[in-house]
């Protein structure tokens, strides 16, 4: 899926899964700038990295000590983290060599919180008693989906259906 349809969907955790996405959370690589960010707001033991990480994405996303330690520990192998000893816990902190690494693309770090917070947000919309709109969203997405064939290709049509659903989506988000 491309960048561009993220953020047309604006990043819709069930549209990210639906549509083959992988379930994934982090991309490759991503999981290391979340670990060093989280550190650059002061020391943390990998239990509470982990907590952390959960809450940000409004509990979509677990993280398993299987996927943490084994970062921290690479981390700490390239001298971007430390680690001390406190009340019997292993807490790490950011070392200056771990910030400049940090600071070398702070647009992907603002994408990893960013894709968090729409994750967060999404998490009030799994709520089991509100399962009674499925049925009305899918017979609106159903003709939505099928006035748009019968309009493709025809720019006032493809218009006035985005026009429709987007004074929906108005309206809802009014309510």
């Amino acid at each position: 899926m491309s960048k561009d349809w993220w953020h047309q969907t604006g990043g819709m955790p069930w549209g990210y899964m639906a549509f083959g996405r992988p379930g994934r959370f982090f991309e490759t690589g991503e999981i290391r700038l979340a670990i060093l960010s989280l550190l650059s707001e002061g020391p943390k033991h990998g239990y509470q990295l982990m907590k952390e990480m959960e809450e940000r994405s409004g509990g979509m996303y677990r993280s398993s000590a299987g996927s943490v330690y084994p970062t921290l520990q690479q981390l700490e192998d390239e001298e971007l983290i430390r680690s001390d000893q406190q009340s019997g816990k292993r807490v790490y902190s950011l070392t200056e060599a771990g910030l400049r690494e940090l600071e070398r693309d702070p647009d992907a770090v603002r994408r990893i919180w960013q894709r968090a917070e729409q994750w967060e947000e999404w998490r009030h919309c799994m709520n089991p008693s509100l399962m009674w709109v499925i049925g009305p969203l899918a017979v609106t997405v159903r003709a939505a989906w099928s006035a748009a064939g019968r309009v493709s290709g025809k720019n006032d049509g493809e218009v006035r259906v985005r026009d429709i659903l987007d004074r929906a989506r108005r309206d809802l988000e009014h309510l």
